[in-house]
């Protein structure tokens, strides 16, 4: 008889873990969806995100996204809790997606057993509250110590990035058309954030090399008596792009620790497209 553990965790496509840390440490990923020249993909599974790409750099119109099914989670729940107490599940922005409706529909079928996060996040901000996660599991600490962590990290955090093209965000509904027209009119490089769960202008700059230095400034100014910052990476097509990011703030904040780099999946990717990069940074101590 195995004996149950007393917590599992779960989270979706979005959170573009790296490749193997999830099956790694037993953390369940349910996949988003992606619809594409008339089929429907399952993010991270059917399709990567270099396939989506080239399929749009190929013609093929701009895809739209959906969340998993209420059946799906409850199909992640059910196996997990053959083996776990509790399940903590932890996903994208519920002002991005209906994941987290889906998700909390889904425990409603296994009454106190469930508790779905809302990370606010999307991308690598939920990855790396993911492993914050599964590290304090590992420490032992129980699901409400956990959820309290995961709050103060999340309220103390900086996300930033920067796209290539406010095409994608601005056909997905995520980004005034004004402010499309502006940054394409004046060549103005956008600094992005997420806002209470929503996509936010962060700053401006004329060119990729001030855009980078704003992005440095803002991390350093952030990290200022942090006691354990930590930073992960995020970018969408060549991984070159974020390449500049790292090495700036590997020189100027060593003090920062580097948890990982993750590729930006399929569906994030058919908001922000190719080209975007930037940080999630939080202080681990809360």
């Amino acid at each position: 008889m195995v004996e149950a553990m007393p917590l599992a965790l779960v989270t979706d496509s979005t959170a573009d873990l790296p490749p193997g840390w999830a099956e790694a440490h037993g953390v369940r990923v349910v996949p988003l969806y992606v619809h594409l020249e008339g089929k429907t993909y399952r993010d991270g599974v059917d399709l990567s995100p270099k396939d989506l790409v080239r399929a749009v750099q190929s013609g093929a119109g701009i895809p739209t996204t959906s969340q998993p099914t209420p059946e799906d989670f409850k199909a992640a729940y059910a196996e997990a809790l053959k083996t776990a107490d509790q399940v903590l599940s932890i996903h994208i922005s519920s002002k991005l997606s209906g994941t987290v409706q889906s998700a909390r529909l889904a425990a409603e079928a296994f009454p106190g057993r469930v508790a779905v996060f809302d990370t606010l996040e999307a991308s690598a901000g939920i990855g790396a509250l993911v492993m914050l996660a599964e590290e304090l599991r590992q420490a032992g600490l129980d699901l409400d110590a956990i959820l309290e962590r995961l709050r103060r990290a999340q309220a103390g955090s900086l996300l930033r990035f920067t796209v290539a093209s406010l095409e994608f965000l601005k056909k997905n509904g995520r980004i005034g058309g004004a402010a499309a027209f502006l940054g394409g009119l004046l060549r103005i490089k956008p600094i992005l954030t997420l806002e209470n769960g929503r996509v936010e202008p962060a700053g401006k700059a004329r060119g990729e090399k001030k855009a980078l230095a704003e992005m440095v400034a803002a991390l350093t100014a952030w990290s200022q008596g942090k006691k354990s910052p930590r930073i992960a990476y995020l970018y969408a097509g060549e991984p070159a792009a974020v390449e500049p990011l790292k090495a700036r703030v590997r020189e100027n904040l060593p003090g920062i620790r580097e948890l990982y780099t993750g590729e930006i999946g399929a569906v994030i990717t058919s908001h922000v497209g190719p080209g975007t990069y930037g940080y999630f940074a939080f202080d681990a101590e809360g």
